[in-house]
């Protein structure tokens, strides 16, 4: 599809400047009271979930242990971990709270998340070459990637990435492809591997090995609800996260296309790159409010319980500049990431059934 105009894309880029400015002037106790009623709800969730855990194998206990352990777990890493890192709560001064400082429930260090996530994804949204986060260097999704053999297997690889996605996005920082391709060397990235390797021990510990011993007799039993708990997350959160960025309507972009951007034209690439789905409250929540991926891309730092609220707001902008808004329901957004992935498995994939999906 065609850009619009530089005049059009700057009265684009205004309007939406006008609404993250108006909604940033409103931040104040609502906002504070929304996040530490999460890291509330998600301490209760986890303490209960545990305790319950150590009941060992019971019909009714251990089925309701796991269920709440990943409801704690999903709230830790999404609604919480991933919000507070981009300092959507920095204005209130609490350092348990802030950006840099705060710590998840995840392998991946927070200062690596920070680097390739905050940075190299949102800055650089869906360009090849220096998004890393497109396709995670382990997935073709666009034709603009070269294809490889491995490619053939991609939809088996994805249901692996997703049992184990907290342990991809830990090693994500690696750069594996790029050692690979000769592009830094192993001894560059020591450190971060070093700092994997710290943060998987304890993991492991704490999950498998700890809080099993604490159980007793029931060991197995805590230790096998803190894996299923863990892959529970896992499979959500790769979930939300691929029909965020991956649908088929997602664009991809060209270094010497993003050159010298305006703000409109960032605010442009950001919509077009990205995907929401819809839900009701319970399930916003459980994705940390990452089912408007649009919203999230257009206005990382606000919180994002806001985004319901903004998400019309938003839309209605969309539709005066004749700019696509891309939604849908979850499971429609999630078969079409299945179907992207099938489509670029194959070194001459078929055009897609509807126009303008490539730029």
């Amino acid at each position: 599809m065609s850009q619009p105009s530089a005049e059009t894309l700057n009265a684009f880029g205004n309007e939406l400047n006008a609404l993250h400015q108006e909604t940033m002037r409103d931040l104040g106790q609502r906002d504070a009271d929304h996040i530490r009623s999460m890291i509330r709800l998600q301490r209760y969730a986890e303490i209960g979930g545990r305790g319950l855990l150590f009941f060992g194998f019971n019909p009714i206990t251990w089925p309701l242990g796991v269920a709440l352990l990943s409801v704690s777990k999903i709230l830790n890493n999404m609604e919480i971990g991933h919000n507070i890192m981009h300092g959507q709560y920095d204005w209130m001064n609490d350092p348990e709270i802030h950006s840099q400082r705060h710590n998840w429930d995840n392998i991946c260090d927070p200062d690596s998340w920070r680097k390739t996530h905050n940075f190299e994804h949102h800055v650089y949204t869906n360009i090849i070459g220096k998004d890393r986060d497109f396709g995670y260097g382990a997935f073709r999704m666009s034709e603009d990637i070269p294809w490889e053999p491995k490619h053939r297997y991609q939809l088996q690889y994805y249901v692996i990435m997703a049992i184990l996605f907290q342990w991809g996005v830990g090693l994500h920082d690696l750069e594996a492809d790029r050692i690979r391709n000769k592009e830094i060397t192993r001894e560059s990235k020591l450190p971060v591997w070093q700092t994997f390797l710290q943060r998987m021990r304890k993991h492991l510990l704490k999950d498998y090995v700890i809080f099993p011993l604490l159980a007793g007799f029931n060991f197995f039993g805590v230790m096998f609800g803190n894996l299923l708990a863990n892959t529970i997350r896992n499979v959500w959160a790769s979930a939300v996260i691929f029909c965020g960025h991956f649908t088929e309507q997602v664009h991809t972009f060209k270094p010497e296309d993003c050159l010298n951007e305006s703000k409109g034209q960032w605010y442009y690439r950001q919509i077009l790159g990205s995907s929401n789905f819809r839900g009701g409250r319970w399930m916003h929540l459980m994705t940390g409010h990452l089912s408007f991926q649009i919203e999230h891309h257009l206005f990382p730092d606000v919180p994002a319980h806001r985004y319901s609220e903004l998400a019309p707001k938003v839309e209605a902008i969309c539709a005066k500049y004749g700019v696509p808004y891309n939604t849908g329901s979850l499971g429609g957004q999630y078969w079409s990431v299945l179907r992207r992935l099938v489509r670029y498995s194959t070194p001459a994939p078929q055009a897609m059934d509807f126009a303008g999906v490539e730029s």
